[in-house]
Order: structure tokens, then C-alpha cells, then sequence
């Protein structure tokens, strides 16, 4: 039997105290509840693709309402139809607590989560628990499609 041991005490020791309090000090610094507070909903967020990429047929986003979609990598945006020509579009991320938002409807973005609206011409709040409007992604209407801008 081999009575050495590899690890001294010490060191286990200093290993478990490490690991205990260095998650939990990464979660404070990455938490979303730090203090600082989301983009508001007129800053785009220029980090969703390359410009020109197809989001959305312009026929399939009704004026009034909207929809949404997926965006590169995956990511929700919400696409509203402001009037005949002009579209606005916005992370479909809620800003209170992280759900994704429904679809626009009479001038509204809403979370189902909690109830918070946004303005689907400017994406700020109308109504909370959310208290930061929704970051803005830059698009425009190319052709018949609605594209990034």
C-alpha cells in the first residue's frame, strides 16, 4: 500500500476553497442583474450579421404587426412593419429577464413571461416590469425583402 500522498493536505484544501469561491465570483461578474443596464431600444446592436442578409419576405411581415425570426446564428429578431415602407426590428430578447418576445401587434411588442411592452416603432417601454427598451437591429426593405442594414 502507498502511503504517500501525491496532493498534500494543504494544497486540497487551497484547491476546494478556489473552486468554491471562483464560480460564484464569475457569475456576479457575468449576471445581467450587475448594475449595468442593457442598450437602450435606438442603439442597433450591429453584432447580428452581415449587411444584406434576407431576414424576412416583406409580404410576410403585416403592416401593424410583424414577426419574427431568425436572425445569424440563430438569434430571435423581431421584424415590425411600421407602414407600407418602413420596417423596424429589434433583439427579440426582453430586456427584464431574458424570454423572447411574441410577435408585434397593434403598434406592440410584448413578453409573454411578464407582461412588459415595447413600442414597435422606437422599441422603448410602454409598459413594464422591463424598464430598458429593446436594442435596435439596423435593417432596411430591399426589394421585396426585409434585409440587414
Amino acid at each position: 500500500m502507498n502511503t504517500e500522498s501525491p496532493v498534500s493536505r494543504r494544497t486540497a484544501l487551497c484547491g476546494i476553497v478556489v473552486a468554491l469561491a471562483v464560480p460564484s465570483g464569475f457569475v456576479t461578474a457575468c449576471s445581467s442583474s450587475s448594475g449595468s443596464a442593457p442598450a437602450s431600444g435606438t442603439t442597433p446592436t450591429g453584432s447580428t450579421g452581415k449587411p444584406g442578409t434576407t431576414l424576412v419576405a416583406l409580404a410576410d411581415v403585416p403592416e401593424g404587426g410583424g414577426a419574427l425570426v431568425d436572425g445569424p446564428g440563430g438569434k430571435k429578431i423581431v421584424v415590425a412593419r411600421i407602414s407600407a415602407s418602413e420596417v423596424k426590428a429589434y433583439d427579440a430578447t426582453c430586456t427584464h429577464q431574458g424570454s423572447t418576445v411574441a410577435e408585434p401587434s397593434d403598434g406592440t411588442i410584448t413578453c409573454p413571461s411578464h407582461g412588459s411592452q415595447f413600442s414597435s416603432a422606437d422599441g422603448k417601454v410602454k409598459k413594464g416590469p422591463a424598464t430598458t427598451g429593446l436594442r435596435a437591429v439596423a435593417v432596411r426593405v430591399d426589394g421585396d425583402q426585409v434585409v440587414l442594414a
